[in-house]
């Protein structure tokens, strides 16, 4: 069989449910994605562990069966863990030395898709560079017979995963703040529910029953329609912060107590705060759309930062090389060294209600010197007939006026007092746009629209 092009990502598999993804191409994912794994590990197939999960979405039991009997045809063991949140299927990868893991999810994307996150030993992610392009190669060539002999078993992970979640923080340092969660009938409910309850917090639980059907929203905080509630709800009950989740609960976003969202940049800036000072001098990684924010707090701290590309496989990959404590991406996506360099919606959390409650501030107050410090624009998209021929012309046009040019993930534009990025999208005809002003609101909002303007026209 040939499967559809399109499903085939930069991070992961994704596509609508019974038009792109049947139970069929599941089966002969789990079968292609195998025979990655060996050649990966160097394994003889039999000889491989293989971690399976799925979350909420209501197609994914059904085709996690037929992901595991297609993992199992190649003679591999398959380890079941059921419906989990994804960190928690990296975190079972990690743990138990697996060679791979599959996760069905379609992450925060609308109720008509599901898809696989798919990863190698060490919970590191294939990519479309490495693993998932050769998997849709496989497929379409034809798999041929599969050799069988596969086992498989299932386990119950989420008192163990709960239990090692919580080695990142003093739980005893926590106090009994009133927080408003949002899970987005997403995965978070049950994996990050029972750990906050345990903690005493007066929690505001909303959507925290995992539905397929997204009664009230689409899982995805990142889209301003999708936080209102939150915001909302922090404002009426008076909380002290707010925490929401995309649906499988693999990135956590923040409402401050002013009904503020809290951007990326800022958080990661928080998350390395509270690890440099368990950990002086350690890395941290940060992604090339960050505000300066990151790279300024961790030199002040004593640590050292690098920036880095943009998405999880090749965060997983470079905290490795460089023993990186941390990494942090403005899409909310928080990567921690000892939790196998995988990403977490549920370390973030802990440690920012540690943070809040040693500091005795809230959380607005932590945030007021970077907002007033660092003004960013947020990512902006453009439709663009040549992608790669505009972003050159970017570079010309400002290289010309003295800036520094850096080309470590799409084009990066420095000046003393202001930068941006602009980077081509991996699906689709557009450049994304983040930009800085070290001077004011306003004058990042002139820099933002001379960029836009260039890109535009």
């Amino acid at each position: 069989m040939s499967a559809p092009p399109g499903i085939f990502k930069a991070y992961d598999i994704r596509g609508i449910y019974g038009d792109e993804i049947d139970g069929d191409l599941a089966e002969e994912i789990g079968r292609a994605f195998t025979q990655v794994i060996g050649q990966l590990s160097g394994k003889d197939t039999a000889d491989l562990g293989i971690g399976l999960g799925h979350d909420m979405r209501l197609p994914a039991a059904d085709l996690a069966e037929r992901y595991r009997q297609g993992i199992m045809s190649e003679g591999a063991h398959v380890i079941d863990v059921g419906q989990v949140g994804t960190e928690m299927l990296y975190w079972l990868v990690g743990s138990r030395e697996l060679d791979g893991g599959l996760m069905c999810t379609a992450s925060h994307n609308p109720k008509a898709y599901t898809g696989a996150k798919l990863v190698k030993a060490g919970a590191i992610a294939l990519s479309g560079d490495s693993g998932i392009q050769e998997i849709r190669r496989m497929i379409d060539a034809g798999l041929g017979p599969a050799p069988g002999g596969g086992t498989s078993e299932t386990k119950k992970i989420y008192n163990p995963f709960g239990a090692a979640a919580l080695e990142f923080i003093d739980p005893d340092a926590v106090k009994p703040l009133k927080v408003v969660v949002d899970g987005g009938n997403g995965m978070a409910g049950p994996m990050v529910g029972p750990i906050l309850r345990y903690l005493g917090l007066d929690l505001d639980e909303n959507y925290f029953v995992p539905d397929g059907n997204f009664p009230d929203h689409e899982p995805n905080p990142l889209l301003p329609e999708n936080r209102q509630f939150i915001i909302d709800r922090v404002l009426e009950t008076g909380a002290d912060l707010g925490i929401a989740w995309d649906g499988d609960a693999d990135r956590c976003f923040f409402i401050d107590d002013t009904g503020r969202f809290v951007d990326g940049d800022f958080l990661t800036t928080l998350l390395a705060e509270n690890l440099l000072e368990k950990e002086p001098g350690s890395m941290v990684l940060y992604d090339v759309r960050a505000s300066r924010a990151v790279r300024d707090t961790v030199e002040r701290l004593g640590g050292r930062s690098l920036p880095n590309r943009v998405g999880h496989a090749f965060f997983k990959t470079r905290m490795r090389e460089e023993d990186a404590i941390f990494g942090g991406e403005v899409s909310g996506h928080y990567y921690f060294r000892d939790f196998y360099c995988a990403d977490s919606g549920t370390v973030p959390a802990l440690l920012m209600l540690e943070q809040i409650s040693k500091s005795g501030r809230k959380l607005s107050e932590m945030l007021e010197g970077l907002r007033s410090t660092y003004f960013i624009s947020g990512e902006i998209n453009s439709e663009v007939d040549d992608a790669e021929a505009k972003m050159e012309e970017i570079a010309a046009t400002y290289e010309a006026q003295g800036a520094e040019i850096t080309r470590l993930d799409g084009v990066s534009v420095d000046f003393d007092d202001w930068h941006f990025n602009v980077r081509a999208s991996n699906t689709e005809p557009l450049l994304r746009l983040c930009l800085e002003s070290l001077v004011s609101e306003e004058d990042m909002e002139t820099r933002r629209d001379e960029v836009l303007a260039l890109i535009r026209g």
